[in-house]
């Protein structure tokens, strides 16, 4: 059995370089959690996705060309059990990505502790 049988593997999707680049190092320095890929776009987002079929998509909303709600959509209209979490910088979206199928949502200005507590949690189906 390999080490990473119990690691959370991550798509992690954001526009912004150095927010991606964060984000991948956080998760990377947790012992559970690997990010297997990154996704620029909505369109890269799905081809990513596709591949490696990841147990955990962190996806941004504001995006060029397609945005994270329609990269949302794609994905579970293929993968109906992909787990995604929207990270947003605007509540005013949260609405409307929660009735698109994101199993949860966080706010980019709170992420710190609460992203890793909220990825552990719906890696476990909560």
């Amino acid at each position: 059995m390999s080490a990473d049988t119990n690691m959370i593997r991550i798509l992690a999707v954001d526009d912004h370089p150095m927010f991606l680049e964060a984000l991948s190092a956080l998760l990377g320095s947790e012992p559970d959690m690997k990010v297997v890929a990154e996704a620029a776009s909505g369109r890269e987002a799905i081809q990513q996705f596709r591949t490696h079929q990841p147990d955990i998509t962190l996806m941004d909303l504001q995006m060029p060309g397609m945005n994270g709600l329609d990269a949302m959509a794609a994905i579970r209209n293929e993968f109906p059990d992909a787990r995604i979490i929207i990270l947003t910088t605007y509540d005013s979206e949260v609405k409307n990505a929660m009735n698109g199928g994101a199993r949860a949502y966080l706010l980019k200005t709170y992420l710190g502790k609460e992203l890793l507590g909220t990825i552990r949690a719906v890696h476990a189906g909560k």
